[in-house]
C-alpha cells in the first residue's frame, strides 16, 4: 500500500512506524509543512497505560520515549496562602520536540520518507492509496470537504495560554490566585530535567480585567510571573519563540466530526477530534488513533471496510474521554463553587471533576459521599449508577430549553 500522512505530529509519525513494522513493503511518506525541529509546544503528559501500549507495539521507540521522560506521583494544590499535597497516579512528561525527534528517527530507520517544508493543499492531494489527514484542528484537507465531514467546533468559556518555565516542578502543580478581577490559575508539570509546562487559565472577564488580553506577550509574562511568583521561585515564564507580538491568549474549541473518512482520505488526531487540555489526554488519544487505524488496515478487509472499522472503534473509545473532558472544563468554569472549601476537600473534588454527579450535588455533601463510597461497595455502585443518569437528564432538559 502507498500511504501519505499529511502532518508530522505524533499520530502521523507513529502510524508510519506501525505500518512499516506490519509490512516493510508499504510505501509510506510523511509530509510536514514546517521545517524539521520547528515544532511549537512544551511538554506533553501521558500515563502508564499508554507506555504499556507503546511497548507492546514497538519496544524500541517506547524505550527511547521512557528514557527521555520525567515521572511524578504526587499532586500539589496552592490556594491563596494554603497548600495541600496528595499522592496520585504515576504521570509522565516528555518534551513535544523530543517526542517528535524520537518518532521521526524511528520512522526514518524503518524506511519512511519524511518531507519537511512540504505544504499539501486540499486541491493537490498526494497520489496514494490512502491519504491520512493528520494536519491538526484546522485541517485543510478536512475543510476542503466540510459538508461531507460535518466538523463542528464548540468554544469553551475560559481563556488560556500555554507557556514554559525553567522551574522544574517536583509534582503536578495547581496554583489558584485570587485577584480583584477574579481567579486565575495554572497547571504546571515537568517534562525534562530543565523545564516544565505551565498552562494558565482564567475566566474571560478576569483576563480582560487584568488587561492580559490586550498586553503584548512580553508584558503579559511579566504580570503572570508576579501573580505566580510563589510557585516559580524566581524562574521566568517562557513564551513562544518568534511570536508576532499579539496576545497569546486562546479559547479552547472542542472539535467533533460527523464522519472521519471520505473515499481514501481519513482523519487522524486533532483533525478528527479534540478534548479539553485539562485532562491531559490529547497526545495519548492521537496515538491511540494511530493504533486503531494501523490495526484496521492490517485486518485484511478492503479499504472502505477498514476505515469504517477504525471510525467505529475510535468513536466508541472516545466517548468516556470526551465526557470527562467536558466535565473537567465545566469544573474550572464553575471554580467559585469549590474554591472556598478547605484545601484538602477542594483538591479531592478537583480529582473528581470528571464525575457526572458532581455538578448536581452540593460540594461538601459530594465530598462526604465520595469518602463513604471509598469504604462501602454499595455506595460506590450507587454513585456509578446515579451519576450518568442525572447528567443525561440535565443534558436533555438543557437541549429542550434551547428550542
Amino acid at each position: 500500500m502507498k500511504v501519505a500522512c499529511v502532518g508530522g505530529g505524533p499520530a502521523g509519525l507513529y502510524l508510519s512506524v506501525l505500518l512499516k513494522l506490519q509490512d516493510p513493503s508499504h510505501d509510506v511518506t510523511v509530509l510536514e509543512r514546517n521545517p524539521e525541529g520547528s515544532t511549537y509546544g512544551w511538554g506533553v503528559t501521558y500515563w502508564q497505560g499508554l507506555l504499556d501500549k507503546l511497548r507492546a507495539r514497538d519496544p524500541e521507540s517506547a524505550r527511547a520515549i521512557e528514557e527521555h521522560s520525567v515521572v511524578w506521583n504526587q499532586g500539589v494544590a496552592h490556594v491563596r496562602d494554603l497548600s495541600t499535597r496528595q499522592p496520585g497516579d504515576e504521570g509522565h512528561g516528555i518534551g513535544r520536540h523530543k517526542l517528535l525527534e524520537i518518532l521521526a528517527a524511528r520512522a526514518r530507520a524503518l524506511g519512511v520518507r519524511l518531507e519537511f517544508e512540504c505544504a499539501v493543499t486540499a486541491d493537490d492531494l498526494p497520489d496514494a492509496d490512502l491519504v491520512v489527514a493528520g494536519d491538526g484542528v484546522h485541517s485543510a484537507l478536512r475543510t476542503r470537504h466540510a459538508d461531507h465531514f460535518g466538523a463542528e467546533l464548540t468554544p469553551g468559556r475560559n481563556s488560556y495560554v500555554w507557556l514554559g518555565t525553567s522551574k522544574v516542578f517536583d509534582s503536578f502543580t495547581f496554583a489558584f490566585v485570587e485577584t480583584e478581577h477574579g481567579w486565575i490559575w495554572c497547571y504546571g508539570y515537568p517534562f525534562s530535567t530543565a523545564q516544565s509546562t505551565c498552562v494558565i487559565e482564567c475566566a474571560p472577564e478576569t483576563c480582560a480585567g487584568l488587561g492580559l488580553d490586550r498586553a503584548s506577550e512580553t508584558d503579559g509574562l511579566v504580570q503572570l510571573e508576579k501573580l505566580f511568583a510563589h510557585i516559580l521561585d524566581g524562574h521566568p515564564l517562557i513564551g513562544r519563540a518568534g511570536a508576532d507580538g499579539g496576545s497569546p491568549w486562546l479559547t479552547f474549541r472542542t472539535l467533533t466530526n460527523r464522519t472521519w473518512y471520505r473515499d481514501n482520505l481519513v482523519l487522524l488526531g486533532d483533525a478528527a477530534h479534540t478534548t479539553h487540555y485539562s485532562i491531559g489526554a490529547g497526545t495519548t488519544l492521537a496515538l491511540e488513533d494511530s493504533f486503531a487505524l494501523a490495526d484496521a488496515l492490517a485486518g485484511g478487509d478492503g479499504l472502505p471496510q477498514a476505515l469504517a472499522r477504525y471510525e467505529r472503534e475510535r468513536r466508541t473509545a472516545l466517548l468516556p474521554q470526551q465526557s470527562a473532558a467536558r466535565l473537567s472544563a465545566q469544573w474550572y468554569e464553575n471554580l467559585t463553587r469549590y474554591i472556598d472549601l478547605p484545601p484538602e476537600q477542594m483538591f479531592a473534588l478537583l480529582g473528581q471533576r470528571h464525575s457526572p454527579l458532581l455538578p448536581y450535588v452540593p460540594p461538601q455533601i459530594y465530598y462526604r459521599l465520595d469518602r463513604a463510597a471509598g469504604q462501602l461497595d454499595s455506595l460506590r455502585r450507587l454513585k456509578r449508577w446515579l451519576g450518568p443518569r442525572i447528567a443525561r437528564s440535565a443534558h436533555t432538559r438543557a437541549l429542550a430549553g434551547r428550542k
